[in-house]
């Protein structure tokens, strides 16, 4: 290896230090500097698409299962918060983590008769879940109020002995707790996924007999992917729903699954940081752009249409195929 490619490779982690402590430092401060409450509602909505992208990740990525449950658990996990909120007075931190529970729930029961089936059939299992829970919001009108929803959802609120360190009415508080809250859920994600649980996932994506020949459980691997991108779907639809302040059958809309799946297509399955940086890229871009939902559509599919003819990996994908040819051309 030449001088130049060790005098390079040495100089990455200070540079890779360097981009964590801007990134770091501008995520923390945007409220600040923010120009307007608008931009600090779309970074806020950036979060919680960048949480529930980061589920879909770990059980399509990581374990290869395509699953279209995710705005599922989205939605069961505000629904859950809500109720819970308005009909038994839980406290929005409470309910948050219970609606997180009860997807796990949820996941667990319906995984164990949807895993038994083949990997195509397991996409539509998981779409029929979604639609079916669309159905009971809009139907079961004694207990989610149908298409009328439940409105009056109060923010949740930071306290310290007795101090409101943060209130969620704020655009730039709610901003700081749903950051606070999301990096908690990332942070506890990505440590698990470099654990021998998330070595093991990869195991099972590429190959389910290897995987089994090595002694990894490969339908409870499955199963346990499942239940994680449930969890974490529901916390970020339990907390989601406060930002709205109400939830109506309109939060299992297809528009949800299109940005999430767009979102993990183009940050590339299995890369993780990839992932995050499109969940900021495709929130904003509509936003700031100014487009109808209809054109938000047609934009995405352009943008769907050119990754697949361009970059079949997604941008993780091109990246890494980039780096392993200059280690290459450095050995």
């Amino acid at each position: 290896m030449s001088a130049a490619a060790v005098s390079l490779g040495s100089s990455k982690p200070s540079l890779r230090l360097a981009g964590i402590g801007i990134g770091a430092a501008i995520l923390l401060t945007l409220p600040l500097w923010s120009p307007s409450n608008y931009v600090t509602s779309v970074a806020t909505l950036a979060i919680f698409f960048a949480v529930a992208s980061t589920g879909l990740n770990v059980v399509y990525g990581y374990a290869g299962l395509l699953s279209f449950a995710q705005v599922g658990f989205w939605g069961l996990g505000a629904y859950v918060s809500a109720l819970l909120v308005t009909d038994l007075g839980f406290s929005p931190w409470t309910a948050v983590i219970c609606a997180g529970l009860v997807c796990v729930a949820a996941a667990i029961i319906g995984g164990l008769a949807a895993l038994r089936v083949s990997r195509d059939a397991f996409v539509v299992v998981t779409l029929s879940f979604s639609l079916l829970l669309q159905l009971l919001a809009r139907s079961w009108t004694s207990l989610t109020r149908g298409a009328m929803g439940i409105p009056g959802l109060a923010p949740p609120q930071v306290r310290f002995s007795g101090f409101v360190l943060l209130d969620g009415n704020s655009a730039g508080d709610f901003y700081w707790i749903a950051l606070g809250s999301g990096a908690l859920v990332i942070a506890a994600t990505y440590w698990l996924l470099r654990s021998r649980i998330g070595r093991a996932f990869i195991a099972v994506n590429l190959d389910e007999h290897l995987a089994r020949s090595q002694g990894i459980s490969v339908f409870m691997h499955q199963l346990s992917a499942f239940a994680l991108s449930a969890l974490i779907g529901g916390l970020a639809g339990g907390l989601y729903v406060f930002k709205l302040g109400i939830v109506d059958p309109g939060i299992f809309d297809i528009y949800y699954t299109q940005m999430m799946l767009i979102i993990v297509i183009v940050g590339g399955a299995g890369h993780f940081w990839c992932v995050l940086l499109m969940s900021i890229v495709f929130t904003a871009l509509p936003e700031f752009l100014r487009l109808a939902p209809e054109l938000r559509m047609i934009l995405f599919g352009i943008v769907l249409i050119i990754t697949i003819q361009f970059m079949p990996q997604g941008l993780g994908g091109l990246i890494a195929e980039r780096r392993s040819r200059m280690l290459r051309r450095t050995e």
